[in-house]
C-alpha cells in the first residue's frame, strides 16, 4: 500500500500540519473593531510566520502554509511593497525547503463562498498567481476563509487542476459559539465581518472524500478531494491548533486520545497562533478578545512542542498535497 509521500509498506496514521497566514486585519474584522493599526499588517509573516518555521524545521516536519495573496504580491503598487516583496521571499525560502504553498484566497473574503462565480474565480486566481510566481509550479491546494465551500468555489479548482480542498470543517460545537458571539456582537452595535457556514456543511463527512460538485458536503466524483479541518470523532470537537493552545490540559489529552482512533489528522494552526502580544505590540483590545494572544510565545510553543512530541511517537507526518495524492489513489 502507498503512504503518503510515495513509500511503501503498511499505512501509517498520518498528520498534516498546516498553517493559515491571516492577517492582523481578519481578527479584527471578526470583532468589529474597525481598521487595526497600519504598523502591524504584515506582523503575522514578519514576526509570527518565522517563529513556527524555525519549530517545524528543528523537527524536520514539512508543513502546508495556506497564503493570502494580497500580502505577497509583490506587483501591487502600494506604499508597503516592499515589505510585500519580503514576505513573498520569506514563502519562496519555505518553498524551496520542501514546506508547500497553499491558496487562501486573495483578500480573504468570509463571503467567498456567497461571492459570484466571477468574483470568486477571481479570489482564486489572484491568489494562484501571486504562489505561481513564488514557487514557479502549480499550486495543488485550497483552503477557504470562514470553512465554507461553494460548488462553484469547487468547479474553479476542478477547472484549475487543484489536487484537493481543505475548506470544510464539520464541528457543530464550533459554529453554536460562533453563531453566539455574533449574535452579541450585533447587539452591541459592532457586527462581525465574519459569516456562517452553510448549515449542511456541518454534517460533512470527518474523514478525507471525494465530494459532490453540485453539493461538496456529500460524497460524490469530483476530480478534486475534500479534506476537511479535524474534529474528534463522534463528538466532533475541534482538533486544532488554537483549541488545543488555550485548552486545559486534561481536555489536551483527551483530544490527542480521541484522535488516535483516525487514520488522518488534518492539524490546522494560525499564523497569530505564533504571535505574542507583548512582543510584537499586538493592541488589548483584540487581545482581550482573542484569548491565545494571552498566552505568552513561550508557553504556546512549549505546549506545541509536547504535542508534537506526542504526535510523532504516533503519526507520520505528511504536507496535505501528499496526503492528497494518496487519497486521490484510493478514494
Amino acid at each position: 500500500m502507498t503512504r503518503p509521500g510515495g513509500l511503501r509498506g503498511p499505512r501509517p496514521r498520518t498528520c498534516a500540519i498546516s498553517i493559515d497566514l491571516d492577517g492582523i486585519a481578519c481578527y479584527y474584522r471578526i470583532h468589529g473593531l474597525g481598521a487595526p493599526p497600519i504598523e502591524l499588517e504584515h506582523v503575522v509573516l514578519e514576526r509570527a510566520l518565522p517563529r513556527a518555521a524555525r519549530l517545524f524545521a528543528a523537527r524536520g516536519i514539512h508543513v502546508t502554509w495556506f497564503v493570502v495573496g494580497r500580502d505577497a504580491d509583490g506587483e501591487l503598487a502600494l506604499p508597503d511593497r516592499a515589505a510585500r516583496v519580503v514576505n513573498a521571499t520569506r514563502l519562496g525560502a519555505l518553498a524551496a525547503h520542501g514546506d508547500e504553498l497553499g491558496n487562501h484566497s486573495y483578500s480573504h473574503p468570509y463571503e467567498l463562498a456567497r461571492l459570484a462565480p466571477a468574483e470568486a474565480f477571481a479570489e482564486l486566481d489572484g491568489c494562484d498567481r501571486v504562489l505561481r510566481a513564488i514557487t514557479g509550479k502549480p499550486t495543488r491546494g485550497f483552503r477557504a476563509p470562514g470553512y465554507d465551500l461553494s460548488p462553484a468555489m469547487l468547479d474553479c479548482l476542478a477547472r484549475r487542476g487543484y489536487r484537493y480542498d481543505s475548506s470544510l470543517f464539520p464541528a457543530p460545537g464550533y459554529y453554536a459559539a460562533k453563531a453566539a458571539v455574533m449574535a452579541v456582537l450585533a447587539l452591541a452595535g459592532r457586527p462581525s465581518g465574519a459569516v456562517m457556514t452553510n448549515p449542511r456543511a456541518l454534517g460533512a463527512p470527518a474523514d478525507p472524500y471525494r465530494p459532490a460538485m453540485a453539493r461538496p458536503w456529500r460524497r460524490g466524483q469530483a476530480p478534486v478531494v475534500e479534506l476537511p479541518v479535524a474534529v474528534t470523532p463522534w463528538t466532533r470537537i475541534p482538533a486544532i491548533g488554537t483549541s488545543l493552545i488555550v485548552a486545559p490540559a486534561v481536555l489536551r489529552r483527551r483530544i490527542v486520545q480521541a484522535m488516535a482512533r483516525r487514520a488522518f489528522w488534518n492539524f490546522e494552526l494560525h499564523g497569530i497562533d505564533f504571535a505574542d502580544a507583548e512582543k510584537d505590540g499586538i493592541p488589548g483590545e483584540l487581545v482581550a478578545r482573542q484569548p491565545d494572544l494571552r498566552v505568552p510565545i513561550a508557553e504556546k510553543l512549549a505546549r506545541l512542542e509536547q504535542l508534537l512530541d506526542e504526535l510523532a511517537a504516533g503519526w507520520a507526518f505528511a504536507t496535505l498535497a501528499q496526503v492528497a495524492a494518496d487519497v486521490q489513489r484510493t478514494a
